[in-house]
């Protein structure tokens, strides 16, 4: 959640921590392309995200674009919006963790592969190499603090020779284990406890 910087504030004062501690403000619809180099090995991973309109409206609000309100950016304001939400604060891991044999995989930085604007949604592309990937990788696409909802819309997609297996969660215990930290916090927490893990899908590829 550390890239959206710009309008934060907002929405933290529209929603406050004991209004909206159970559920996320921002929605993405999220997409994984898996990438695999000449020998089939996983290489790294195109990530799609297409915000909700509330939020896509806030952005372009925030940023002064679309300003005659028709729905539609010029190319000029399509260039000025590419990258806005890559520019992450020191040690944000994208929302994106990686693990291979139990041990989670540093992902590279975030490279950008455009922006467009359609139906009052944004969708950014931005692509995280894996470095000395091989045939197997778990992904899990999630807001620690669950203040964001990544929702894989967009499906798992691998070249061929590669299987892709979804496991969903169990959103009742997801639910049941943030009622339970919730109770367990003090009148004025500094922090909200990290239960984004527990709604993420976990993503299990392997490339023969």
């Amino acid at each position: 959640m550390a890239r959206f910087f710009h309008i934060t504030a907002f929405l933290t004062a529209a929603f406050s921590p004991t209004i909206g501690a159970a559920h996320p403000h921002i929605f993405v619809d999220t997409a994984l392309h898996v990438v695999t180099d000449d020998a089939g090995r996983i290489s790294g991973v195109e990530v799609h995200w297409s915000y909700d309109e509330l939020y896509s409206l806030l952005v372009l609000e925030d940023m002064e674009l679309d300003g005659d309100y028709d729905g539609k950016l010029t190319e000029a304001e399509l260039q000025a919006l590419d990258g806005f939400d890559l520019q992450w604060v020191e040690g944000f891991a994208g929302d994106l963790y990686a693990t291979v044999g139990g041990e989670g995989v540093t992902l590279g930085a975030p490279e950008g592969r455009g922006t467009s604007f359609e139906n009052g949604k944004i969708t950014t592309r931005h692509f995280r190499p894996v470095s000395g990937g091989g045939a197997e990788l778990i992904l899990r696409a999630y807001d620690p603090t669950f203040y964001t909802a990544y929702d894989l819309t967009g499906g798992v997609h691998a070249p061929e020779g590669c299987d892709v297996r979804i496991e969903k969660p169990d959103l009742d215990a997801a639910y049941a284990a943030v009622e339970a930290a919730l109770e367990d916090m003090p009148p004025d927490p500094d922090d909200y406890p990290e239960v984004g893990d527990l709604f993420a899908d976990t993503v299990r590829v392997t490339c023969e």
